[in-house]
């Protein structure tokens, strides 16, 4: 890719202030890019996590019946798997809206990630009210299991010992016939760190960062997405 001059960055109209501006902003943007691409290296150099125990998860696949899949069997072809831990507990009506909102990404690049990772999504909620939640939102190809009946999510950290679960996504390698711990994110970085943990795994939050007037308090809603 040809390498862009900073002139094309200010319009021509511009005046000096803008444009002092718009070229220091440039300078702390590379800078960013640089430090992201920094951190990216030391999380792939992470050292071999430890070994999860085979956990069995529960599905409803299409034709209504309940399916039975170890963690092994979710890697499929790929050595590596991405979780997405989806806060949707037992018994509740819907699921997390801004958590709903992540997969709905997950759902449009899936077939660009299964190049390279196995992915699901995973919930403590009930097979079939998950099956049904997806059917709602559109997701239509994206694997659904319910942690339900194991610890999975409480042992990655995606689950407070009172049950209450929360969104996080999860790396997880083969090595050998054993599953390790890579690496999991959090939506916001412990012990008090900003909330902004997985923003950076979403469209959505790096759009309305780009306007003038930012992201402010809005929290997405169930309410205006149909599948």
């Amino acid at each position: 890719m040809p390498r862009i001059p900073p002139e094309v960055l200010v319009p021509a109209r511009a005046d000096e202030k803008y444009r002092a501006a718009r070229l220091d902003l440039l300078r702390q943007e590379r800078a960013l890019s640089e430090q992201a691409e920094e951190v990216a290296a030391a999380r792939r150099a992470l050292p071999p996590g430890p070994v999860l125990d085979d956990y069995e998860f529960t599905e409803e696949t299409a034709d209504g019946t309940l399916r039975r899949s170890r963690l092994t069997e979710l890697f499929g072809e790929h050595r590596t798997l991405v979780v997405y831990h989806l806060m949707f507990k037992r018994g509740a009506g819907e699921a997390c809206p801004m958590c709903s909102m992540w997969v709905d990404g997950l759902q449009g690049v899936h077939r660009h990630l299964a190049r390279h990772t196995a992915l699901a999504v995973i919930a403590g909620a009930e097979p079939a009210a998950l099956r049904a939640w997806g059917r709602t939102r559109g997701w239509h190809d994206l694997r659904l299991l319910s942690c339900g009946e194991n610890t999975f999510n409480r042992d990655l950290g995606a689950e407070t010992d009172a049950g209450d679960p929360r969104p996080a996504f999860s790396v997880l390698r083969l090595d050998g016939s054993d599953v390790r711990f890579h690496h999991t994110m959090h939506a916001s970085f412990p012990p008090d760190g900003a909330e902004r943990g997985i923003d950076l795994l979403s469209p959505v939050w790096q759009v309305l960062d780009l306007l003038p007037q930012g992201r402010g308090d809005w929290y997405a809603g169930n309410d205006y997405v149909v599948g």
